[in-house]
């Protein structure tokens, strides 16, 4: 019964759709939770729940049970067609360039953005939002230092303008100038209209809608409509499809582009 009122509550305010086989892994990972704040068990924690008005213990939840799964360069045939159409366009005039990570977890999806596109918006007006439900993970990405390991899939030339090690350390941290480019915020994509405005020219929103039900993924698709320009492009996850009749054309998997 209490895996069954957590479960309720993170689909109410995430959109987080967890089956009956978490059961497990929500209790283990909730444990240092209870022991935190010295609870002594899943009832007692699901009336502190119901009973903070702040909120805060939900995004504490909401981080606990989220998976932070991700890599520089992920899927990096995304990255070239970004490429290809950012110098498509940057060629024709355009000098402003709006891109959205829009689960950037720990920050590698949108270092690996601003890495790629470096050399070709240079003197550029070019920004991006990425966003995440989990503070926890917005804290890591916004620090933007890494293990040396995890830049293994970093191309070599940016990585040796665009890493940095840290001095007495064997981690790096990505350099300011590929920082500056970035804003981090909160967002809940379960909460719709999405408090953002368009146009945006490209949207990452890539192994997140495979967590939500139907109706929620057709929603975001409406709003990634909305919100990117034509011509526009959204890239999903490799795992993911937009099945049905939806408002893009297909390029090729997991690549989308709004007509127009």
């Amino acid at each position: 019964q209490s895996y069954e009122r957590i479960r309720k509550l993170v689909h109410e305010r995430s959109g987080i759709a967890l089956g009956p086989s978490k059961a497990t892994l929500v209790s283990a990972r909730l444990g240092g939770r209870l022991r935190k704040l010295g609870l002594d068990g899943f009832k007692s924690y699901i009336r502190h729940l119901e009973a903070d008005a702040s909120g805060e213990e939900l995004t504490e939840l909401l981080d606990a049970i989220s998976t932070n799964v991700t890599s520089f360069f992920r899927e990096p045939d995304h990255f070239e067609v970004t490429r290809k159409l950012v110098t498509k366009w940057r060629d024709a005039g355009q000098s402003r360039f709006r891109f959205w990570s829009a689960a950037c977890s720990t920050g590698e999806e949108p270092y690996s953005l601003s890495m790629a596109v470096d050399d070709l918006v240079q003197n550029l007006d070019a920004r991006i939002l990425a966003t995440d439900i989990s503070t926890d993970a917005l804290r890591r990405a916004m620090r933007g230092v890494y293990p040396e390991r995890a830049l293994a899939t970093v191309p070599g030339d940016l990585r040796a303008r665009h890493a940095k090690r840290r001095p007495g350390g064997d981690d790096f941290e990505v350099t300011a100038s590929i920082k500056k480019r970035i804003v981090f915020r909160q967002l809940n994509l379960s909460k719709q209209p999405l408090p953002l405005h368009g146009p945006l020219d490209i949207i990452f929103c890539r192994n997140v809608m495979i967590y939500f039900e139907e109706p929620l993924r057709r929603a975001l698709v409406g709003e990634f409509h909305r919100l990117l320009k034509p011509g526009g492009l959204l890239l999903i996850g490799h795992s993911e499809s937009i099945v049905g009749d939806h408002p893009f054309k297909t390029l090729q998997p997991a690549t989308y582009q709004k007509e127009g």
